[in-house]
């Protein structure tokens, strides 16, 4: 018999797993063309060139055991210092290879930075809407999830979480560009919330983190600016995955950022690289590190997100769709045409259209619409977002 806790995470996950199911289903019966698949977060633009190259020379030309050995559990320090340096131009930060670790993604980055952090009971905020995995790797190691409610208008909600943030609160997780809003939060909201956590920290006499998580900083829109937030807050720390300003999800590729002025930093980032080993990840993918620290500045061609965006708000708008135009990331957030976000997205599949409820994301009323998808498939699916649209008027 499988462990209680992994059998709660097996039945809460049924939900994408039968979407996944379903949508295989319609595939069959009308065709892969007419089914619109808007449920998952995959690029859809391909990698550059030169991620291809230099894999290849790599391959080609470095000795065996530096390709496919071990090395550092922080990882390359050529690659850390490639990757600070490249941080160091762009945000005007002074970061060294000591300052980064190399993980298996964010999704890694972050638990190794919970791991670091937290004792049983602790509390970490989250934001809603949010990335529901939160929970489990905050569960992971016996914290606490602490949900503050959404802002108005996708704004970062500070006021509510000062009421929220109690003596137990250990961290914060902050992710923009959003996932599932494409909200990116503003400098303006940024400083007030790091104003709150220096506060609640003097008051409560024990540092409370903010861990950003940043796998969408490249996809904005609109001229928006993502700030670098250890310039507002120096117990921030950073995680990051090229998953998608690469397109390499499935090479689980990324860093943890710890600046040198975060409390006790010395034993912070050794333990730190020790969580990276004993979690099971003992270092990030070697190859990978090796490709990331040749083209640290280099993404995909990211523009076909904008163009996406750009039909969908019109189309979508005109059909009489409410929502928040996203800002960044490749999501959208529209209200659900009835209270019940999870009905219509039921109904949704009778048009054979493949949405993520809201309330998947603690925001109910509310379905996600992952962009991340051929401009094709969009223009033939805009006629089931109309015939759906005419089913509740």
């Amino acid at each position: 018999m499988i462990s209680k806790k992994m059998q709660s995470m097996v039945e809460n996950g049924s939900v994408i797993r039968a979407m996944f199911e379903e949508g295989k289903n319609l595939a069959r019966i009308y065709g892969a063309d007419n089914v619109y698949d808007y449920s998952l977060g995959n690029p859809c633009t391909p990698p550059p060139e030169s991620v291809r190259q230099e894999a290849c020379n790599i391959l080609m030309n470095e000795p065996e055991m530096l390709v496919h050995g071990y090395m550092s559990n922080s990882g390359y320090e050529d690659v850390r210092a490639s990757v600070a340096e490249s941080l160091n131009r762009r945000f005007g930060t002074d970061f060294g290879a000591g300052n980064l670790i190399m993980t298996v993604g964010a999704a890694g980055g972050l638990n190794v930075a919970l791991k670091t952090i937290l004792e049983p009971g602790d509390e970490v905020l989250v934001f809603a809407p949010y990335f529901v995995e939160y929970n489990n790797y905050i569960s992971n190691f016996l914290g606490v999830p602490a949900v503050v409610p959404p802002g108005e208008d996708l704004a970062l909600n500070v006021a509510g979480a000062e009421k929220v943030i109690t003596a137990k609160t250990k961290a914060m997780i902050l992710n923009s560009p959003n996932n599932p809003t494409g909200a990116v939060y503003t400098e303006a909201e940024i400083k007030a919330l790091a104003d709150l956590l220096e506060t609640k920290s003097a008051e409560y006499g024990h540092t409370i983190y903010l861990l950003s998580d940043e796998p969408y900083r490249e996809i904005v829109f609109d001229g928006a600016k993502v700030p670098y937030l250890t310039k507002y807050y120096r117990n921030t720390l950073v995680g990051y995955s090229y998953s998608k300003s690469l397109s390499l999800p499935g090479e689980r590729i990324g860093y943890l950022v710890i600046p040198s002025e975060v409390d006790d930093f010395e034993m912070t980032v050794q333990a730190a690289a020790v969580a990276n080993r004993i979690l099971g990840f003992v270092n990030a993918p070697s190859l990978f590190q090796r490709v990331i620290g040749r083209i640290p500045d280099q993404t995909s061609d990211l523009s076909i997100y904008a163009k996406n965006r750009e039909l969908l708000c019109r189309e979508l708008g005109r059909m009489g769709y409410r929502f928040t135009a996203p800002r960044g990331a490749f999501y959208m957030f529209p209200e659900s045409l009835e209270p019940d976000d999870v009905k219509f997205c039921a109904k949704a599949k009778e048009y054979r259209l493949l949405l993520v409820p809201g309330s998947s994301f603690r925001g109910p009323g509310h379905f996600r619409l992952a962009f991340c998808v051929s401009h094709e498939m969009i223009e033939r699916s805009l006629d089931s977002f109309e015939k759906l649209a005419a089913y509740y008027r």
